[in-house]
């Protein structure tokens, strides 16, 4: 125990907000909190994610709202700013709900295993299965960013700790379910969107960390395949 104790003490788990992402905004306010009055290439599909008006022009409602977006998710410089990442977050949102109750519908996770746990990279996606039985999910999830991904294949609970603090990173990690060496699956104070991801843990939100908890057990297989956008 006292190896394995090391090992999850050492978990690579949730990151620190992300850095502030550099665009080509040009005459951009430098302040963060302003709203930029400049039209982003995502424009048109940012406003129809948001219930706006689709014109493609931005306008100062449309800049208060894609800002609120921004804020919930962590998503910076906050400006209001119709690019890449901010529209990034609302696509990957739009595929997580078109998967619907059917997660493993291309079988890729295996159902000859009995409960396992899965996660998609790809969609940013993880669930619970008994065979070809739905049991928890699918949730949204975050993973690791470029540099740090959560690694793939099938994998095992090896020790669950339900106050785990990382002494790497100083964060809490609480309903840890460590699966491969410092990578586990707990829950995480910031939007489970927040760009660009953990440092190789899969982050969940506290109400699903719960329930994995509640639901797995040491020895229960996980079963991780795909790769996340960006990495």
């Amino acid at each position: 125990m006292g190896d394995i104790r090391r090992r999850g003490a050492v978990a690579l788990g949730i990151t620190a907000l992300v850095a502030p992402v550099t665009l080509a905004l040009g005459a951009a306010p430098a302040d963060a909190a302003s709203c930029t009055t400049q039209t982003g290439p995502y424009q048109k599909q940012v406003e129809k994610f948001l219930g706006r008006p689709v014109d493609g022009r931005q306008s100062t409602a449309d800049c208060k709202a894609i800002q609120a977006f921004q804020n919930k998710h962590g998503i910076t410089p906050a400006i209001g700013y119709a690019g890449p990442v901010t529209w990034g977050v609302m696509d990957l949102m739009t595929k997580q709900k078109a998967v619907g109750n059917n997660p493993n519908r291309d079988g890729k996770c295996p159902v000859d295993k009995g409960r396992i746990a899965c996660v998609d990279l790809t969609l940013q996606l993880s669930w619970i299965q008994d065979g070809r039985r739905l049991v928890y999910g699918p949730v949204p999830v975050r993973t690791g960013r470029n540099g740090y991904a959560t690694r793939t294949g099938l994998k095992k609970i090896y020790w669950r700790d339900l106050n785990h603090v990382s002494t790497v990173y100083n964060v809490p990690m609480p309903y840890s379910q460590f699966f491969d060496g410092g990578q586990a699956f707990h829950s995480v104070g910031v939007s489970v969107w927040n760009p660009p991801g953990s440092h190789g843990c899969v982050n969940m939100t506290k109400t699903d960390a719960q329930k994995y908890w509640s639901l797995l057990k040491t020895g229960d297989d996980v079963f991780v395949y795909g790769r996340k956008p960006g990495t």
